[in-house]
């Protein structure tokens, strides 16, 4: 059965029309990364990652208007982050990785300047060796 329409011919080329949705902000154009949903009977607005399908009452936004988002006076903001994005390192991962790089120096020092009996004494407590990792027996009582 054919329709009596033929084939739209006003519509919208492809080619035009961006698969990346927007940041919901008036005037801004930059592609979205979270979505912000409103819940009137908690006074929240929750923010979480970018929703898969886009809901008529949840505004999408881009990193910039996400991080500078305010609710207002009374309302609470639930901040969701969801496992994908990488965590920002804090002082003491930078901490530990300092502590990993002295560590991986030390071999090379003690190889250097090396004791014969020290190295060993050092060594029997050692269980496993990986590249700069060492597995250390256990303490006996």
């Amino acid at each position: 059965m054919e329709s009596r329409r033929g084939p739209l011919k006003s519509a919208v080329p492809s080619n035009i029309v961006s698969p990346v949705r927007r940041c919901s902000r008036t005037a801004c154009g930059r592609p979205a990364v979270a979505t912000l949903t409103y819940v009137y009977a908690d006074s929240t607005a929750v923010l979480g990652p970018l929703a898969t399908y886009a809901e008529p009452h949840c505004y999408d936004l881009c990193a910039e208007h996400s991080e500078r988002l305010t609710a207002p006076r009374g309302w609470e903001v639930v901040r969701l982050t969801d496992g994908s994005a990488p965590p920002r390192p804090s002082g003491d991962d930078l901490e530990a990785l300092a502590n990993a790089v002295r560590e991986a120096a030390r071999p090379q020092e003690r190889a250097a300047g090396g004791g014969g009996n020290g190295a060993r004494g050092a060594d029997s407590t050692e269980a496993g060796r990986r590249g700069h990792l060492r597995v250390l027996r256990s303490p006996e009582p």
